[in-house]
């Protein structure tokens, strides 16, 4: 449905979503391998990997779980608030969310807020409400009827 909205826009959120997938997945595969590391009991020897895996899910949970999401959110809450598939409310609460969790990203990146803080959790509480919104939308009420045959 989007799609006809906005042709580009629409395969930027595919292709952003599968790339948060993916690297959710690489975090995981880290995570998987410290535990096989503890697992084989091979001691001091392998904690510098174990280190460095760790780095990885961090980075990885980093950009996954705190950047991609507020791309989705751009390209999503463009197309919909564009084509007015949904109540215009919705798209901008998908702005807010995107703009606060980029700011919190960089905050983060930079040294001025932890990871995981109360803060960090604040500043994306508006992407989470945005998602959680959008989808029970969709589920009860379904894109505006009107909406869907417009080509904007």
């Amino acid at each position: 449905v989007v799609k006809r909205q906005g042709h580009v826009r629409a395969m930027g959120f595919v292709a952003t979503r599968i790339l948060e997938a993916a690297t959710i997945y690489v975090g995981m595969i880290s995570l998987m391998s410290i535990v096989t590391l503890r697992r084989a009991g091979l001691g001091a020897s392998a904690l510098a990997v174990g280190h460095g895996l760790a780095a990885q899910y961090y980075w990885s949970f980093f950009f996954a779980q705190s950047f991609i999401p507020a791309l989705n959110a751009l390209l999503l809450g463009s197309l919909l608030y564009q084509s007015r598939l949904v109540p215009r409310a919705l798209p901008v609460v998908g702005f807010i969310g995107a703009g606060l969790l980029v700011a919190s990203w960089f905050a983060t990146l930079f040294g001025l807020l932890g990871p995981v803080t109360p803060a960090s959790a604040l500043l994306a509480a508006p992407i989470a409400l945005w998602e959680f919104a959008l989808g029970i939308y969709l589920v009860f009420w379904g894109f505006k009827a009107s909406a869907t045959t417009a080509v904007t």
